[in-house]
């Protein structure tokens, strides 16, 4: 009786250290299949591809790159980081001066061209303060520019008038010659209407000194006011 329960002993050991084995290892396989869902040779070493990847050997999670896995991993890239605003960076940006804004001024010039007595070509010292008129005007808006031309009272209403229309219209071709558009300068003939001088003045008969004397009324005065940024 001793002999066959411990014949029963024995086999029931057999069988469970079997089975243990059996689960074991199984379970073994298993764990390890499930821990790093790769594919092992008989050795238990990771199956390779082609391409140096470790192969899957089942149905679970992709396998990360370990060092059990793959001993060379690649090292993982560089990642930009902005570098952060230093307070006293933050406080120039605050405190940065704003750009002037433009400031415009109003301004006016004019001039006085002489002429000869009885003519209309201009002198060079005519031509002189034309050119420094131009000057003068450079960067102005598109204020117009008023000619006005005269006489003096020597000879005819007729010829005066006449007379003040050429000195004028001289004026204005120089102005465009020297670049400004034709319909900025508006143009105006008064012949001997607004003489400069005095009627008691210049009493003489048409001699030097009278022609002298009436000088101021032989010209034309050019006029001209706009807006501008300041200098």
């Amino acid at each position: 009786m001793r002999t066959a329960f411990t014949m029963k002993q024995t086999g029931l050991a057999a069988a469970c250290a079997l089975a243990l084995g059996f689960f074991s290892a199984t379970a073994l396989a298993q764990v390890q299949q499930d821990e790093h869902a790769l594919a092992v040779d008989s050795s238990g070493a990771p199956v390779m591809s082609g391409f140096g990847l470790c192969v899957r050997g089942g149905f679970g999670p992709a396998p990360t790159w370990t060092t059990a896995c793959h001993g060379n991993a690649p090292a993982p890239l560089a990642q930009y980081v902005a570098p952060a605003s230093t307070p006293a960076a933050a406080a120039v940006a605050a405190t940065a001066t704003p750009a002037p804004a433009t400031v415009w001024e109003t301004v006016a010039f004019d001039a006085n061209i002489l002429f000869d007595s009885d003519l209309s070509a201009l002198r060079p010292t005519g031509r002189d303060k034309l050119d420094q008129f131009v000057a003068k005007i450079h960067g102005l808006d598109d204020q117009s520019i008023m000619a006005i031309g005269y006489a003096d009272r020597m000879g005819s209403t007729a010829d005066n008038q006449a007379l003040s229309e050429q000195r004028v219209d001289a004026v204005k071709a120089y102005l465009v010659g020297q670049g400004i558009a034709s319909n900025r300068v508006q143009t105006s003939a008064r012949g001997e209407t607004r003489p400069s001088t005095l009627a008691d003045e210049c009493k003489d008969a048409n001699n030097p000194a009278n022609v002298a004397c009436m000088q101021p009324d032989r010209h034309v005065f050019i006029e001209v006011s706009g807006t501008r940024i300041a200098k």
